[in-house]
């Protein structure tokens, strides 16, 4: 199949968006809302990872296994490694395949029970978690999956940890939504305008700037991302350019213009505060006949006089 070059440039961009996601591990936190959900986004990553051979758990609380593979071919389905806390998430009914200490016993279990390699695991979804989880501990074991020091003991050191977690943002406050953004190397915020989907990334690495940016999207239904322009801006209203424009200043109380005799009054008015040299010599030097006045002054008992301490009379 030979493809075209826009086709190529839409999957080079596609891979080049969810490579910056998956390609330096960490918790990626998926935020998303009731008008944007991300687990569409959640399984478009689940997909990738899969596909670049990666060892890919999926510990699902919220929807059913069924549901979660639905949409993915069995290529795909054979490649994940599934871990179902939805159909009894406290282990009633003691079946022996339940890993000890819930979901957080089964993150470090696949921490230990992995070969060494780059491995994808996806929290489906962490709004569930914190639910059911106090919010320390929720943090300190995701804090030690993805940066790897949650197995000390292990004679081979598991490679890239990408930590894939769906946050429902609404159903939580300032806290803990607080908390885990602060523990997260890439961070999506899901949104979007006219029926068009966008997701705002911020990427934090180590001795860097955070980075930012803004992708337009949307999901087919194998799961597989299609990388979009931006809703185009609002054109301007048209503007005929034989009508001659609305001068703003015609119905003001007050002239912002000045007519030329207008201009030549104001030059040649002298305000009050410019002395002409005229003026001096009027002030300076009286006319003969003109009343002159004096100001006679008698020191007062209290006056101070003495120049060599002026502030003799503060009593300092």
């Amino acid at each position: 199949v030979t493809l075209s070059e826009g086709a190529r440039a839409g999957i080079g961009r596609e891979l080049g968006m969810l490579d910056s996601l998956l390609s330096f591990g960490g918790l990626v936190l998926l935020r998303d809302s009731v008008e944007w959900e991300g687990r569409s986004l959640l399984k478009a990553l689940v997909k990738k990872s899969a596909l670049c051979g990666e060892q890919v758990h999926i510990l699902g609380c919220e929807v059913s296994e069924e549901e979660f593979r639905e949409g993915f071919d069995s290529d795909i389905n054979n490649r994940l490694v599934y871990h179902d806390f939805f159909r009894d998430p406290l282990n009633w009914s003691k079946t022996e395949e339940a890993l000890p200490g819930g979901p957080l016993g089964a993150l470090r279990a696949i921490c230990k029970r992995t070969d060494p390699g780059p491995i994808t695991i996806a929290l489906d979804s962490l709004s569930w978690l914190l639910l059911h989880l106090p919010c320390t501990t929720l943090c300190q074991a995701l804090h030690a999956v993805s940066h790897q020091d949650s197995c000390p003991g292990d004679s081979f050191p598991v490679g890239k940890v990408s930590v894939l977690g769906l946050l429902h943002e609404e159903l939580h406050g300032p806290g803990p939504v607080g908390a885990l953004s602060s523990l997260a190397q890439t961070e999506v915020t899901l949104g979007g305008t006219k029926g068009q989907a966008s997701a705002h990334i911020l990427c934090r690495r180590p001795r860097q700037r955070p980075t930012d940016q803004t992708q337009w999207f949307s999901i087919f239904p194998d799961f597989s991302l299609d990388l979009q322009e931006g809703p185009s801006v609002e054109s301007q209203p048209y503007s005929d350019p034989h009508i001659p424009p609305v001068d703003p200043t015609t119905h003001l109380t007050f002239n912002l213009h000045l007519s030329k005799k207008e201009r030549e009054a104001k030059d040649s008015l002298i305000l009050p505060f410019q002395f002409s040299s005229e003026k001096q010599q009027a002030l300076l030097r009286p006319r003969p006949g003109q009343a002159t006045s004096h100001i006679f002054y008698e020191p007062d008992a209290y006056d101070d006089l003495d120049q060599e301490d002026p502030d003799d009379d503060l009593d300092i």
